[in-house]
């Protein structure tokens, strides 16, 4: 995390484009609006559709409605574009929309006359539904539509295409009328971290979205959905409402979930929490013993946990010499304290210099079991991930559930990922945070030695300013991750990190600004995030060195948040 630690793995945002996340806001049909589309659904194979080099076919598997759905894969110089002529009114307003899932995939419109639009999104696992909206010009009778996707990545497939507008006598599809709210929500379970929810199926919706105390949190496609990454001992107020091609329905009558109480030692995290490295070595910070860490931390890293000769496994050895004579019994004594004064302490695997592999499910057992010892011999709470030469998702995954299931509801996960880690959820790091949700505590992305990064809104921000935090962090936000499980990473002074420092008012303003929309600078996030866990810095030591500058501004303004 130090410049003697930190790896500068540096981005540009020419190449960096291809990961934009693109926000879209689904368009409402009015009553008089049809579906222009034809063979919206792909129901009559590639009827009325005609796609490049023969890159598409219909496939019956992932369908989102129906019983087919479009499959077109990129290859060469080809980017899989099938198109519709769709007839049109004149000097009128249409709603393009269309679900897609796979590789990257477009959604766009030429020919309007007017301005021609188009909108994307980076690969998907599940269905995720493009919108846009465009006025054709005073004598354009039709337009083409398309569906694309990008040189060189994974066939992306498409379903339930609509061209929402009055009706250009082109013949349509039937389109779908906005539901009803859901009837039914009630709180099915809960654990200290958790609550889970179901409610009663709505006729005609296509999916759900969830609100916790009036905040979007996550959509589904069943009738259940479990909440994670809340405090322990905490009352909610959740609502559910129905969505599909039309639209989104009314709110659901309010529930009220209480978590369970904490199982571990100690209070539980607060709501809103400040994370610091402590370095267990001497790189020219100040030196610290785990009883001089600043009561503005709340959640202690200890850097960092070393490899073993065998593979994934990690063990722990602490620097006494280093840090001046410092004992293991003091060290353990110290932890005892800090978690009876309401800390968690964690230990930290990786750094630029860590060389810890879980690629397999050997390794996987071993890291879990490596890591468990070492908390039970210290005491930590947890384990905080900074593998910055890459993982693997499907087996940290594995590592860190048998972590889990070794530990208990009381376990501390966090992350530390680079800028570039956090750019799309088909990145490790991310696909691992989102596998992950129901048992991690927080993600501490480090926006600094970086190069220039895209935003949840598609344009790219350089490091250093209010801008370049929230629009990346947004892309969490939205991408998947609980409020309660994002944090802003920064340095504590100029020395500890390569680039990227920003004053603590930069980043009290960031904070300010995603969790209530004051503060920010020219992005401005598509809703407040109340919930934002709160921040991170590299180090305790550095901020001592500058005078505890860092968490006596940053500290009290995160525990201060709504």
């Amino acid at each position: 995390m130090s410049p003697h630690r930190r790896s500068l793995r540096f981005w540009s945002g020419a190449v960096t484009a291809a990961l934009a996340l693109t926000v879209t806001t689904v368009g409402q049909a009015s009553a008089a609006d049809v579906n222009n589309a034809r063979n919206a659904g792909f129901e009559s194979g590639l009827s009325d559709w005609t796609c490049s080099a023969g890159s598409g076919t219909t496939v019956s598997s992932p369908v989102r409605t129906g019983a087919a759905a479009l499959q077109a894969t990129p290859s060469g110089q080809d980017n899989a574009r099938c198109a519709q002529t769709v007839r049109v009114k004149p000097n009128s307003t249409y709603t393009l929309g269309a679900w897609v899932r796979g590789g990257y995939a477009y959604l766009g419109v030429t020919g309007t006359g007017t301005t021609d639009v188009s909108t994307w999104t980076p690969d998907s696992s599940s269905w995720k539904q493009l919108s846009t909206s465009f006025t054709t010009g005073s004598s354009t009778t039709s337009v083409t539509v398309y569906t694309h996707g990008w040189y060189g990545q994974s066939a992306y497939y498409a379903d339930d295409v609509s061209v929402f507008g009055p009706d250009g006598g082109g013949g349509t599809d039937p389109g779908p009328t906005i539901p009803s709210a859901p009837g039914g929500l009630n709180v099915s379970g809960t654990t200290s971290s958790s609550v889970s929810l179901a409610w009663n199926a709505v006729s005609g919706a296509t999916g759900y979205t969830v609100y916790r105390d009036g905040t979007k949190v996550t959509a589904v496609s069943g009738t259940s959905a479990t909440v994670t990454g809340l405090a322990a001992s905490t009352s909610y107020s959740f609502q559910v409402t129905a969505t599909n091609g039309a639209g989104e329905s009314p709110k659901s009558a309010a529930v009220t979930g209480t978590t369970n109480k904490p199982n571990g030692p100690g209070p539980a995290l607060p709501k809103h929490a400040v994370t610091g490295y402590w370095q267990n070595f001497n790189n020219g910070a100040t030196v610290q013993k785990l009883a001089d860490v600043q009561a503005q931390y709340d959640i202690i890293a200890v850097a960092f946990a070393d490899a073993t000769s065998t593979p994934g496994a990690v063990t722990f050895n602490l620097d006494s010499a280093g840090l001046g004579g410092y004992t293991v019994d003091q060290f353990k004594a110290d932890i005892r304290a800090k978690q009876a004064a309401g800390k968690k302490v964690i230990v930290s695997v990786g750094g630029e210099r860590g060389t810890v592999a879980v690629n397999d499910a050997a390794s996987a057992a071993n890291f879990a079991d490596s890591v468990y010892s070492v908390m039970q011999t210290y005491g930590f709470d947890g384990v905080d991930i900074d593998l910055e030469n890459g993982l693997n998702a499907t087996y940290m995954t594995q590592a860190l559930r048998s972590l889990s299931a070794k530990a208990g509801s009381s376990l501390i996960i966090t992350m530390a990922p680079q800028t570039i880690d956090m750019q799309s959820t088909s990145n490790s790091y991310f696909q691992t945070a989102l596998n992950i949700k129901d048992i991690l505590t927080v993600v501490n992305m480090q926006y600094y030695n970086s190069g220039s990064m895209l935003g949840c809104d598609g344009k790219v921000y350089s490091q250093g300013s209010v801008d370049f935090l929230t629009a990346l962090a947004c892309i969490q936000l939205e991408g998947g991750l609980a409020p309660s499980q994002v944090g802003l990473g920064l340095p504590a002074s100029t020395r500890g990190a390569g680039s990227g420092y920003v004053s603590p008012t930069v980043v009290n303003n960031a904070l300010d600004c995603l969790a209530k929309g004051t503060g920010c600078g020219s992005f401005k996030p598509p809703r407040t995030y109340p919930g934002l866990r709160g921040a991170m810095t590299w180090s305790t030591n550095w901020d001592a060195t500058a005078g505890n500058a860092w968490s006596n501004a940053v500290g009290p303004h995160v525990h201060g948040l709504p």
